[in-house]
C-alpha cells in the first residue's frame, strides 16, 4: 500500500471517529424506547418507568415504555435483540433474559451475550413468600408440613425465572411437591393467588409486599439471606427451617448488539445518572431495591458470573430443560 493510500485511509478513519463521537454527543434526538419483557405494574416495568422519566428529564428527550410480556420473556428480549442498533432501543431487563433462561430452555429465539452490547446495572433485589390469609398456615414450617400433608394438591405461580427458580428451589430442599402454574408476569400471577386460584407465590417485593401491608396476602418468608428492612417482622426462608435457601434477582440495561461504544458510554451516562434522581430512589426506597450501577464491561463480567451462578442454581433445584 503506498503512502498516499494509507493517507487516505487515516484521514477517512479519523473522519469516521469524529462523526460517530459527534453522534454520541448529540444522542438522544429523538424519543427513546425502553422494551420491557414483563407486563405493567410489574418490578421491571416499574423501574423502567422511574428511569425513563428521569432520563426524559436529563436529556429533553421522550422515553417511551414499550411492555412485552409472554413466553418467558423471549418476546421482548428477541424484539431487542433484532432492533436497529442506534441506541434509541433499550431493553430494561432481569436476570431471567440474561443469565437464567439459558439453564431452563434448551434453545432460545436470541443470544443473550452474543445479541447484545451491556450498558449497566440498575439494581438487586429479593422476594417474599406470599399466600392467601385463608390457607391455614402461619409460618414456613407449617406451610411444608401442610404440603407434605396435601402432596401435589397446593399450587404456586411464577412470572418470571426469578419466581419459578425460587420455588422450585424451595421444594428441593423441603422435599415438598406442590404443582407449578406459569404467568405471563408476576403481577397476573397474584391476582390468581388473591383469588385462591393457587395457593402460593415467591414474588418481588413490587407486587408481593403492598398486598401484604393491606392485608389481602400473609407474608411467611423472604428469599434473601438478611432480612428486609421493608419487612423486618419477616423472617428469611433459610432462618425458618429451610437452611441454604437465597434467591434473588438483578436488573440491567442492553443495547443490541453493535451499537457503538460511544452511543453505549452515553446511555451508560444517562442511566447511571438517572438511577441517583429522587425521581428514581421513589422506586428504589419502597420496593426495598438495591441502587447498583456499573461500567459496561463490569455488567458483562457480572452477567458471565451470574450465567454460571444460576446454572448452579437451577440444578440444585432439579430443574430439568424444557
Amino acid at each position: 500500500m503506498n503512502t498516499h493510500r494509507r493517507r487516505q485511509l487515516a484521514v477517512l478513519s479519523l473522519a469516521l471517529l469524529g462523526a460517530t463521537a459527534a453522534s454520541a454527543q448529540a444522542f438522544p434526538d429523538r424519543p427513546i424506547t425502553f422494551v420491557v419483557p414483563f407486563a405493567a405494574a410489574s418490578a421491571t416495568d416499574q423501574i423502567a418507568r422511574a428511569l425513563g422519566q428521569a432520563v426524559s428529564e436529563a436529556s429533553g428527550q421522550p422515553v417511551v415504555i414499550e411492555n412485552k410480556p409472554g413466553a418467558n420473556s423471549f418476546i421482548g428480549a428477541q424484539a431487542v435483540a433484532r432492533a436497529k442498533n442506534d441506541g434509541y432501543t433499550v431493553l430494561i431487563t432481569t436476570n431471567t433474559t440474561h443469565a437464567a433462561n439459558e439453564h431452563l430452555f434448551k434453545k432460545l429465539p436470541y443470544d443473550p451475550v452474543k445479541d447484545f452490547e451491556p450498558v449497566t446495572l440498575l439494581g438487586k433485589g429479593g422476594q417474599i413468600m406470599v399466600v392467601p390469609p385463608s390457607l391455614p398456615v402461619k409460618d414456613v414450617k407449617e406451610f411444608i408440613a401442610l404440603a407434605k400433608a396435601q402432596t401435589g394438591k397446593l399450587s404456586f405461580g411464577f412470572g418470571s425465572s426469578s419466581s419459578r427458580v425460587a420455588g422450585e428451589l424451595f421444594k428441593q430442599l423441603t422435599g415438598t411437591e406442590i404443582v407449578s402454574v406459569p404467568y405471563r408476569s408476576n403481577p397476573m400471577g397474584v391476582t390468581d393467588l388473591l383469588g385462591g386460584q393457587i395457593q402460593v407465590m415467591w414474588t418481588d417485593m413490587t407486587t408481593g409486599l403492598p398486598q401484604v401491608k393491606s392485608g389481602n396476602l400473609k407474608a411467611l418468608g423472604v428469599t434473601t439471606s438478611t432480612r428486609s428492612p421493608l419487612a423486618p417482622d419477616v423472617p428469611t426462608i433459610a432462618e425458618s427451617g429451610v437452611p441454604g435457601y437465597e434467591s434473588t434477582y438483578w436488573f440491567a440495561a442492553y443495547v443490541p448488539a453493535g451499537t457503538s461504544q460511544a452511543i453505549v458510554n452515553r446511555l451508560n451516562q444517562l442511566l447511571v445518572t438517572a438511577a441517583k434522581t429522587p425521581t428514581a430512589t421513589k422506586f428504589y426506597g419502597p420496593t426495598g431495591t438495591e441502587l447498583v450501577t456499573s461500567t459496561p464491561d463490569e455488567l458483562r463480567r457480572f452477567q458471565a458470573a451470574e450465567s454460571q451462578k444460576w446454572a448452579q442454581i437451577i440444578a440444585k433445584a432439579g430443574i430439568q430443560k424444557e
